[in-house]
């Protein structure tokens, strides 16, 4: 099923679900259930950093065995998240949604009772590959059990919170069950929200109709090993630079296997990405932003966090809840983004997003070791919750609009790809920005104290880093400008494609 490359936002690619098809009262049921599997992604995305230094006392990792804790799952999450979105659109994506999640569970209870770092380590794989099953058919599902319009709307609103918050709820629930508990604890939060997915979702969630396909294997290698070797290109960056020869092969490595893999998809029948979903510009648009706001918000979730701890002083449980005011300036936000979108359209709310992500961005290039919390980051860290909250939501109805259900999985696998790149990329190059300039900070001021010196440095590449930062931002917002369509573009192209239908004979339509 193919769409034009300008389709307008509000079409429909097939029937949407009837209330007949899910009862009256099940809305509620189903979202929750969603929400939650998405909620796990997003927490387990931050929730174990906070708990790093525990981990490392308990279990005896090293300093760079430490780093694989976060990027082992990044790997395996990052690497098969289209073949995840694709084996929903293939096997079902309830189905592959209920698998990823018992793997991902399953592997939390594990990671918890770990003793070793290899136990360890390979829990955390385990969670990578059920993330990878499981993000994509998230938002697919509530492409498949939400009418597209008022309804998809609102459930998208609570999905859009849930992903962006999750993070941010991570740091804070990390830092008060490792303060409080034990670091094992974030592991074991997985388990009661898994079984709660595993168990709703077949009774509640309706399975969207599957089509015949087949599995795409030259292209589900060559995108795999693309996104492994990529991914793991960037996790090298920040340890071994950007000249270090194995980086560099595995850049290459990458680049001609992405690129195999686009000659093959555009012979193949049923590809595993669909590369008509590009051509549709505002689509196309919205996974750039995507990529650019996430490299944007998960650096300021590793640096901050740094900050707080660091030169604030704050214990991890207070670190954890110096970010609260994101979460709660998205929540307040994302609540009444449905109620905007149908009056003012998409690119506005976008816009405005994109610019208080950036105006948060350059308040925080002014930090300094005699910054406090209230003063220079509290105000960042709620504006920057606001934008996302104008952000986020518009770019995945923009992204999931007119999408046929046969492609929905691969439409929400590169949204969840574009968010695992965007992470790795922004991580790597602005780690690399800081540990620079704080190299080149070293010893400065001359003749002031060592930890005067250290505390310049940091400052200085923290700084540095934001910098950078504000250039992901800055992007997004330029793109928010010129490549979005206003709503009156939209219904200009409604009315332009209703006249066509009626010239060439179709029947109209009473109004009225």
């Amino acid at each position: 099923m193919s769409e034009k490359p300008d389709q307008p936002l509000t079409a429909v690619a097939e029937p949407p679900p009837t209330a007949e098809a899910r009862p009256g009262g099940r809305d509620g049921i189903v979202l929750a259930i969603i929400a939650t599997a998405y909620l796990m992604i997003g927490l387990d995305a931050t929730v174990v950093n906070i708990a790093l230094p525990k981990i490392q006392a308990a279990l005896g990792f090293t300093p760079v065995g430490l780093s694989w804790i976060i990027n082992s799952y990044t790997l395996a999450f990052g690497g098969l998240l289209l073949l995840g979105g694709r084996l929903g659109d293939v096997l079902g994506r309830r189905r592959v949604l209920v698998s990823g999640t018992v793997l991902f569970t399953l592997a939390s209870f594990i990671g918890g009772f770990s003793n070793s770092p290899g136990m360890l380590l390979g829990a955390r794989i385990g969670q990578g590959v059920g993330a990878a099953l499981l993000a994509p058919n998230t938002l697919a599902l509530i492409a498949g059990n939400f009418a597209e319009g008022a309804p998809r709307n609102k459930a998208l609103a609570v999905y859009s919170a849930t992903a962006g918050a999750g993070s941010s709820v991570g740091l804070i629930l990390g830092g008060v069950l490792t303060d409080w508990v034990s670091w094992r604890a974030v592991m074991f939060v997985n388990v009661p929200l898994g079984l709660f997915v595993a168990l709703g979702a077949p009774r509640f969630i309706k399975e969207p109709e599957r089509h015949q396909a087949r599995i795409d294997y030259a292209g589900t290698v060559t995108v795999t090993a693309g996104m492994v070797s990529l991914v793991y290109a960037f996790i090298r960056v920040p340890t071994d630079g950007w000249s270090n020869g194995l980086t560099i092969a595995c850049f290459v490595a990458a680049a001609v296997l992405l690129i195999a893999f686009v000659a093959i998809e555009t012979r193949v029948r049923q590809p595993i990405v669909p590369l008509r979903l590009f051509k549709n510009r505002s689509r196309s648009g919205g996974y750039a932003n995507i990529l650019l706001l996430t490299a944007a918000m998960l650096s300021l979730f590793f640096f901050l966090s740094q900050f707080v701890q660091d030169s604030l002083k704050l214990s991890p449980a207070n670190a954890g809840l110096a970010f609260l005011p994101m979460t709660v300036g998205m929540f307040a936000t994302v609540s009444q983004v449905p109620k905007l979108l149908p009056k003012y359209g998409g690119k506005p709310l976008m816009v405005i997003g994109s610019a208080l992500m950036t105006g948060a961005m350059l308040w925080l290039t002014q930090l300094s070791s005699s910054s406090g919390y209230w003063s220079s980051v509290f105000g960042p860290l709620l504006i920057f919750g606001v934008g996302m909250g104008l952000s986020f939501m518009p770019l995945n109805v923009t992204i999931l609009a007119g999408v046929p259900r046969e492609d929905s999985g691969s439409a929400s696998g590169l949204v969840q790809t574009s968010m695992q790149l965007g992470g790795s990329l922004g991580l790597a190059v602005l780690v690399t920005v800081f540990g620079t300039a704080q190299k080149n900070a070293a010893g400065r001021p001359a003749g002031a104290s060592p930890v005067v010196q250290a505390q310049h440095a940091f400052t200085h590449a923290l700084q540095s880093a934001f910098s950078v930062a504000v250039v992901f931002v800055g992007l997004a917002l330029v793109v928010a400008l010129l490549v979005f369509k206003s709503k009156k573009a939209v219904a200009a192209a409604m009315a332009r494609a209703a006249g066509v239908g009626g010239a060439a004979g179709a029947q109209p339509q009473k109004t009225g």
